[in-house]
């Protein structure tokens, strides 16, 4: 097929995972090293069995009950009851497109032959995946510590012909679709089930699609910056080059060079070169500082999703050497951490953004008509959708807390610090949603704070923004019901149309 990917040793970068979270994931097939590498792990766990040693997660309980030996005759019903005992997530279903991502995630770690389970197993997890038969995950539930147990656990439960699982969109009972499609329950052998449920990917799943939204949403907030500057006649000047180049900050170079890009060729800020002004408010004239942060929290956790993508995080771990090592792979600190530093980042766009807000609806400000409205006093205008942006940006006050300084004893105290991590993550992605709404907003004000006077052009990069956003969403002429508005600029974001369109405009300067 052409739209096959090979699982082998190469990396596998952020960017490839986008097509996964979508209708287009690719063909998986394994390589021919990467199948001899699973099967030279299992071996070393046929011996094991095979020499009468005793091994955790092989033939003992789990957590607290690991001193507990486990008979040969026993071991399929032990790594069945450890699937069925943890799938207790709770909550709302993961979305269809997450839940692909961690199904394929759990395939790439198991793929490097460090697991100790069966070609088999992996084969048929990628049967269900090339099949676009995806797992219902429940997304609460994790603490994010001996691995995403619950989460995983559901994942699993669907090779046991039990559970729920997403075909063509709907969601369905697994054993019905099994019999449908010809496919038979799993029979779980030694060391197999705990080989499914230790790791990280439930919260590097949502990680990896939080910072893919949140990489569109540092360019849509440059954008919208870029457009609020233009309504408002501010002074591009706090962008020029040598400002950042004496500070050196490399976020802050970027934003500051994507300014420049986007209000290239703007006749606008020309036109008001002489007027009385002397400086503009922190949410313009500190953009590139504030912007530009989260370009670099964005680039550092990038480095630690990838890592992530790539790792092993089972346990024990199998070696080929022989080695079997119990250790803490599965501990999700360095992504709760990488999650949280993330939602911070990502609240501060909502902060700053929701304040150019404010400078384009208050009249005593902006130098416009109140809150933007044709004819302020019988008409509110945009008025509320500040009120909106203002409740959101709080809201991600909130979210923002970290959960990766919490922790809770779980398991009789075996597992006595947890990272939260998926806790993390899902903040983290309510916050890039909101922050996606408050640039909506802040975009449809600016479109209408340059209605004013649209007898000058805008930079090429805000012209094709502005009539990007106006394809959907036409100027305020009186008021009108604004809620279907705020959610067509919050797609057009999310999408990223606004920034293809700008993207495009700038490239050909």
């Amino acid at each position: 097929m052409n739209n096959t990917l090979i699982l082998d040793e190469r990396a596998i970068e952020l960017e490839d995972l986008a097509p996964i979270l979508s209708d287009q994931a690719p063909h998986l097939e394994l390589a021919p090293e990467t199948r001899e590498a699973i099967e030279t792990s299992r071996k070393v766990i046929e011996k094991v069995l095979a020499d009468g040693k005793t091994v955790y997660g092989v033939n003992t309980g789990f957590g607290r009950l690991a001193n507990k030996s486990i008979p040969e005759d026993k071991l399929k019903l032990l790594q069945k009851n450890l699937i069925l005992s943890h799938a207790t997530g709770v909550g709302s279903p993961l979305s269809v497109g997450v839940s692909r991502l961690m199904l394929f995630l759990r395939i790439r770690a198991l793929s490097r032959g460090c697991s100790g389970v069966r070609v088999e197993l992996v084969e048929r997890l990628i049967e269900l995946f090339n099949r676009d038969l995806i797992p219902v995950i429940p997304q609460q539930g994790s603490v994010g510590a001996s691995g995403d147990l619950a989460p995983l656990a559901h994942m699993a439960l669907c090779l046991l012909g039990m559970g729920e699982i997403w075909k063509k969109g709907e969601r369905r009972e697994t054993a019905e679709v099994f019999r449908e499609e010809g496919i038979d329950s799993f029979v779980l052998q030694a060391k197999e089930g705990l080989g499914l449920i230790n790791g990280t990917q439930c919260m590097t799943a949502i990680g990896v699609r939080t910072w893919l939204e949140g990489m569109r949403l540092a360019d849509a907030a440059d954008i919208a910056c870029a457009m609020s500057l233009e309504a408002l006649r501010g002074s591009v000047q706090p962008f020029q080059a040598k400002v950042h180049e004496a500070r050196g900050q490399l976020g802050q170079l970027e934003c500051a060079r994507h300014l420049r890009k986007l209000l290239e060729g703007s006749e606008i800020i020309p036109s008001h070169r002489d007027c009385d002004k002397v400086q503009d408010p922190y949410s313009l004239r500190c953009v590139p500082q504030v912007h530009g942060a989260v370009r670099d929290c964005l680039r550092f956790v990038r480095g630690i999703l990838e890592a992530e993508v790539n790792a092993v995080t089972d346990n024990p771990l199998v070696f080929a050497d022989g080695d079997v090592i119990s250790a803490g792979n599965f501990h999700g600190q360095p992504v709760a951490q990488a999650m949280d530093f993330l939602g911070i980042a990502l609240s501060t766009l909502g902060n700053i953004s929701e304040r150019r807000i404010e400078q384009m609806v208050n009249p005593l400000l902006s130098g416009l008509p109140a809150f933007l409205a044709p004819n302020p006093g019988i008409e509110s205008g945009l008025m509320i959708p500040q009120v909106v942006a203002a409740s959101l940006a709080s809201e991600n006050k909130v979210l923002a807390h970290p959960s990766s300084v919490d922790t809770i004893p779980t398991s009789a105290n075996q597992e006595d610090h947890v990272s939260m991590g998926t806790t993390a993550a899902r903040h983290a992605r309510d916050i890039a949603r909101n922050i996606a709404r408050i640039l909506g907003i802040e975009m449809i004000c600016a479109a209408q704070g340059l209605e004013f006077d649209r007898g000058l052009k805008a930079g090429k990069g805000v012209e094709a923004a502005y009539h990007c956003l106006r394809k959907s969403i036409p100027p305020l002429e009186r008021d009108r019901f604004l809620a279907p508005d705020l959610e067509k600029a919050f797609q057009l974001i999310l999408q990223g149309d606004i920034q293809d369109a700008a993207a495009r405009a700038i490239q050909t300067t």
